[in-house]
């Protein structure tokens, strides 16, 4: 039987919602299928039109994951990363419970993981919070995401969690910054995923398969991706 594949993955639009540090992308068209049939191209009787997209944007709009480089000058930068780093074996833990602007912390991820089935133990972990259905497309979400603690952090990083993933822009939360996951997450050599979606349709499958491969791009400092679960 084939595997379910989920789409854990926000849309890249024009104007989109961004961090609060980031401008919003422009992705509008770029030559359209009459600019192209204007060229000639084709052959007498059977035109060929087409179309292509111009995209502006920051690398850590919608969907993305940062590098080391982002939060420290000597990090790797993306292209250099292994790309094993970024799929594995991973689990979602239900955090529906923190409010808007709350705190996750290591009460918090135990309680989570206990009820999961999954003991954490090199799991990429994703963090459901039901923020994305809460306030997603409108502006809120940037400004309404909970946090992860430093010492929840480090609870991941003690289980060898190499990268775990959120709801909305950032880890951090908007109301102060602190930045207590990126510090932590600097400190440990390890990083994150934002801006996940349908994490929802994770929740109680145990343990499954992720993959979110980054762009190759020079001395990025994060990059889009298109994240994906795979259920049995």
């Amino acid at each position: 039987m084939a595997r379910k594949i989920i789409d854990l993955t926000v849309t890249l639009a024009n104007g989109m919602p961004s961090h609060k540090f980031f401008p919003r992308p422009i992705i509008v068209p770029h030559l359209t299928h009459e600019d192209f049939l204007k060229m000639g191209n084709g052959v007498p009787g059977d035109p060929l039109s087409g179309a292509t997209t111009f995209l502006g944007m920051v690398d850590h709009i919608g969907t993305h994951v940062d590098s080391f480089y982002h939060v420290k000058a000597d990090g790797l930068p993306i292209d250099q990363m292994p790309l094993e780093m970024f799929m594995g074996k991973a689990v979602c833990l239900d955090f529906r419970h923190i409010p808007d602007l709350g705190d996750i912390d290591v009460k918090d991820m135990e309680q989570a993981e206990k009820k999961s089935g999954v003991k954490v133990d090199g799991h990429i972990v994703l963090l459901n919070t039901g923020l994305h259905e809460r306030h997603f497309p409108t502006d809120k979400v940037v400004w309404s995401n909970p946090g992860v603690t430093a010492a929840a952090t480090h609870w991941l990083a003690d289980r060898n969690s190499k990268l775990h993933g959120v709801e909305g822009p950032s880890t951090d939360k908007p109301s102060e910054n602190t930045f207590p996951n990126h510090r932590a997450c600097r400190d440990r050599g390890i990083t994150h995923y934002e801006w996940l979606c349908n994490l929802e349709e994770l929740l109680g499958k145990g343990e499954f398969e992720f993959q979110g491969l980054p762009l190759k791009v020079d001395n990025g400092s994060g990059s889009p991706v298109r994240a994906i679960a795979y259920l049995d």
